[in-house]
């Protein structure tokens, strides 16, 4: 245990979001996904799970930590409910209201279609599976950076 680190951070976690880079995608995902075939297709090739988790307390563990991209339009986004785009299920509303928690501002989902999701997962760093059975949990995040000085 580590001060001031939310317990959901494992070490392989914390390592695979410090590996990722500046637009790299990270896929949080449900517990329905096809996780351990996508993740094999991503940089990392590695998947972390996380069981037990409600999709919301998985994201909102990974944004205390991990900066949001905002130098592209929609770093952040939500797989589309088929038939229904527009349709926003619960796990979805739940984790657009921990973003806009930890983001001290609206920043909305932009959706995309499952497989458009999944050929894009693919392309991502890494995947995260989350033990939330709700369907379209399903999530792209995009690192920003974190400006500083040297030292």
């Amino acid at each position: 245990m580590l001060k001031n680190l939310d317990p959901v951070l494992s070490a392989d976690l914390l390592w695979l979001l410090a590996a990722m880079g500046h637009g790299d995608d990270l896929a949080l995902v449900d517990a329905n996904h096809p996780a351990e075939t996508i993740a094999r297709a991503t940089t990392s090739g590695r998947l972390v799970r996380l069981p037990g988790l409600t999709m919301e307390r998985a994201a909102r563990a990974i944004l205390s930590v991990l900066p949001i991209d905002d130098f592209e339009p929609e770093p952040l986004r939500r797989m589309q409910v088929v038939g229904d785009a527009e349709a926003i299920p619960e796990v979805q509303a739940a984790v657009q209201r921990e973003i806009d928690q930890a983001l001290g501002r609206p920043e909305p989902l932009a959706g995309i279609g499952r497989f458009a999701f999944y050929e894009a997962a693919k392309a991502a760093f890494a995947v995260v599976q989350v033990g939330d059975p709700r369907p379209y949990g399903c999530f792209l995040l995009r690192k920003g950076v974190i400006a500083g000085e040297p030292g």
